[in-house]
């Protein structure tokens, strides 16, 4: 279902647990399947289908690349706010469907709740040949939105438009009523096939003002509609292309940001001029959310009362709210964005990030100790800093004001120094995985909104650095005269390597463990045979996290003559592949890591009797600056040894500077792929 629509979102701070990550666009699979079960209807005459539609299917088209599935012919959004603050925005899509992949523009969600209200919902289908087609709202599928929640508002729609097949015109409109407590609105006017046109209307109450951000795109002047009525137009915008390893496709896709206000109240508690309103607004809706109760108070005693040092307080009460409190949201209108009394998440040991971080840091002032919100989004980029506004945040953290006592050296790698708050420790309460002193990777160099009761700031949160993120893999094999390697392999890993494991791991069972340890040493070993394996401190995400397994594979070395080719890099691949695009397009966005991280394999291999080195590659040294390899192979006695360190200093390498990235790559490739050259001895 493609639903890239920020207005559409609903305007909630939810962030979903490590391992269930779902868009708010995603209908159950439940509601699909009777979707897709239900019959066309079929209008009861040509006329049923709006003016706007028919123009729309009217439209001449440029040539497009042969493998675009859909164009979007009219993407049209009108935004009216009444005198009490009301919204109402409608909503106009036309597609035309160029091939088969392009029929699940054919299915439309929309979203409602307590304060957004769906008032209309209609879609038609234009075949190239025979009738018209009409579904209406009562022919839709009502659906949560969401999985985690406990009990939450928030309710989908989801509509299937019949015909939504190649050579044919479909469209849909929709309008939505609410009365936000945020004055703003979002037109996102790129998507991820072409644009032919894209239509945006304001409407304002008489003396009412407007301010708008135009992000990823250049600023475009409006024109007077009327009184008090602004339009802008666009016509032929591209497509968003996904690329290997590109940013959020949030951060990349142009959209305008529009704050609106009477004249004179800019400073209104639902304005959003700067980031400083933003927090403010915040703060006064967090107001008095952080209170103590006498059951609080004495959890915090229980839990601190033989940690010897403050910062052994603090990890204690980090690692009950992290682990303890379930993340379970219950969001009903305001509450999307309004935490829940602290009482009452420790009451129920449940809540969602804003209430874990609430209740952290209601425990955590009971030991002097302050902290305070940081909204955020999980997508790095997706927050625009000259768009102030609360609509970009899916998240919300903690930042703990350290006191003088923590020692400034102790493994706390997630600290930012403030210039009037000193050390701040960011935190996120959510993430099982991710102890006290790291962050996640996707919030690391990551902008989130400082909330503090003077108000907001837009602060870039730390980026951990390489050796925080290690991969050690020592591997002990042994190679046979007829080619067959066997041997141990351990591979330590800490940060972010040992949480993308364990995130892998502790969502399956015993016995598919062994089955991807199985698949992954068949990707570099093929006819490999898995003969025991363990896992170390699994459950353990402030230790180490240690795989350990031993294996055999036949016909490993390869027979040339009297020659046996032995290739050192057993498992593992740096190589970035992906990044070369095989239709040679010329690349639009920068290369996005997930996180800085060092890299090492250090193979010993047993060579067998009877052979000896006979050729060894040079030394492979690469730096970029960003990335860096370096690469050696050489013998001790009968060993063969093969030490290589990669190393990821950047996580964002601008478009300039790719044709580098992928020409390193391809020198990694090669370096991997080499082989050692072994010579029977003649005795």
């Amino acid at each position: 279902m493609n639903n890239r629509s920020f207005s559409k979102m609903p305007r909630q701070l939810r962030c979903p647990s490590t391992t269930r990550i779902r868009s708010a666009a995603g209908a159950h699979p439940l509601a699909l399947l009777l979707l897709m079960a239900a019959p066309w209807i079929a209008s009861p005459a040509r006329a049923a289908v709006p003016e706007w539609l028919r123009a729309a299917a009217q439209t001449s088209l440029p040539k497009y690349p042969e493998d675009t599935a859909a164009v979007l012919l009219w993407n049209e959004q009108i935004t009216t706010v009444t005198e009490a603050g009301e919204i109402k925005t409608l909503y106009r899509r036309a597609y035309k469907i160029l091939r088969p992949e392009g029929r699940d523009r054919g299915m439309v969600a929309v979203y409602f709740d307590k304060e957004t209200h769906l008032t209309h919902l209609k879609a038609w289908s234009i075949p190239a040949g025979g009738r018209d087609y009409e579904v209406k709202e009562k022919d839709a599928i009502e659906t949560s939105a969401f999985t985690e929640s406990l009990y939450e508002d928030t309710r989908l729609k989801v509509l299937k438009i019949p015909a939504a097949d190649p050579g044919n015109v479909i469209g849909y409109e929709y309008e939505q009523r609410r009365r936000p407590s945020i004055l703003q609105d979002a037109w996102q006017f790129q998507d991820d096939i072409p644009v032919r046109r894209a239509r945006f209307e304001l409407r304002l109450p008489p003396g009412w003002e407007y301010e708008t951000f135009w992000l990823n795109h250049g600023n475009q002047k409006p024109e007077q509609a009327g009184d008090h009525q602004w339009v802008w137009e666009l016509a032929d915008v591209p497509a968003v292309e996904e690329e290997p390893r590109m940013p959020a496709w949030q951060a990349v896709a142009g959209r305008l940001g529009v704050t609106f206000f009477a004249r004179g109240v800019a400073s209104s508690p639902k304005s959003q001029g700067s980031w400083r309103d933003v927090g403010l607004w915040y703060a006064r809706l967090a107001a008095d959310r952080r209170q103590a109760s006498a059951e609080i108070r004495q959890k915090v005693k229980e839990l601190t009362s033989t940690a010897p040092a403050t910062l052994d307080k603090i990890a204690a009460l980090a690692s009950f709210v992290q682990t303890d409190i379930r993340y379970v949201a219950i969001e009903i209108g305001v509450g999307g964005y309004q935490p829940h009394p602290a009482q009452d998440i420790f009451t129920n040991r449940y809540g969602d990030c804003k209430d874990k971080a609430t209740l952290l840091s209601a425990m955590l002032a009971e030991l002097g100790i302050k902290s305070y919100y940081v909204l955020i989004n999980t997508r790095r980029g997706v927050v625009a800093p000259t768009f102030p506004s609360p609509l970009g945040f899916n998240h919300a953290i903690l930042a703990i004001q350290l006191p003088a006592d923590v020692p400034r050296q102790n493994n706390l790698w997630s600290i930012a120094e403030h210039k009037q708050l000193d050390r701040l420790l960011f935190f996120d309460p959510t993430d099982i995985l991710v102890p006290l002193g790291y962050l996640p990777e996707r919030l690391q160099q990551n902008d989130g909104l400082l909330v503090t009761d003077s108000g907001g700031e837009l602060v870039e949160l730390p980026l951990l650095p390489p050796t925080v993120n290690r991969l050690l893999r020592t591997a002990k094999l042994t190679l046979t005269p007829d080619g067959t390697l066997y041997g141990d392999v351990s591979e330590i890993r800490w940060g972010a390597p040992a949480t993308e494991l364990r995130a892998q791991l502790l969502r399956v069972s015993e016995a598919d463990r062994r089955k991807n340890l199985e698949n992954f040493l068949g990707e570099f070993l093929g006819g490999a045979i898995l003969q025991s394996y363990g896992v170390e401190n699994l459950e353990k995400c402030d230790q180490t996290l240690a795989v350990r397994y031993h294996f055999q594979v036949a016909n490993y070395a390869k027979t040339a003559g009297d020659l046996l080719l032995v290739r050192p890099r057993v498992v593992g691949q740096k190589e970035e592949g992906p990044l070369e695009q095989r239709d040679k397009k010329e690349r639009k966005y920068a290369v996005e890591f997930p996180a800085t991280s060092l890299q090492t394999d250090l193979v010993e291999i047993v060579l067998p009797g009877g052979y000896q080195v006979d050729e060894l590659l040079s030394p492979t040294r690469l730096d970029t600056g960003m990335v860096s390899y370096q690469s050696k192979m050489d013998v001790a006695g009968n060993v063969l040894r093969y030490n290589r360190t990669y190393q990821i200093n950047h996580i964002l390498v601008p478009v300039g500077r790719i044709e580098e990235l992928r020409n390193f790559y391809r020198q990694v490739a090669a370096d991997e792929h080499s082989s050692a050259v072994l010579k029977r001895v003649v005795q």
